[in-house]
């Protein structure tokens, strides 16, 4: 069973940043991108960030300006660093993994695994 931990999510006001975390713990991927996806209620998941593993990011154009995605290999470990946040960044956020990728997906369906999400909310 393979397991990704986010950790993170919270409340803050419009302007202020959040850093995200992503840990695969006891798994050991083989050249793998992971991303996070994000859904607002009544809406559908989208794609935020991902960041392959010879660190190519990519973003949303929503969040190019304001967010940054970075990872360590040998830890499993990815952060979305969120700053100048809008209300409009309320959503759950998702860690998600796709294995055997070089390159990078903005397509959930591409994505093998995913955490449980982490509650982000922006009050204006």
């Amino acid at each position: 069973q393979v397991r990704l931990v986010e950790s993170g999510g919270g409340l803050v006001q419009a302007g202020g940043s959040l850093t995200l975390s992503c840990v695969a713990p006891e798994q050991t991927f083989t050249r793998y991108v992971m991303a996070w996806f994000r859904q607002a209620p009544g809406k559908e998941r989208e794609f935020v960030a991902a960041v392959s593993g010879s660190g190519n990011t990519a973003y949303a154009d929503a969040v190019e300006d304001r967010f940054s995605i970075s990872r360590h290999n040998t830890k499993h470990t990815a952060w979305l660093q969120m700053h100048s946040l809008k209300p409009e960044d309320t959503a759950v956020y998702y860690c998600a993994v796709e294995n055997y990728a070089a390159r990078i997906s903005c397509g959930a369906e591409r994505y093998d695994y995913w955490g449980q999400g982490t509650q982000v909310t922006v009050s204006s």
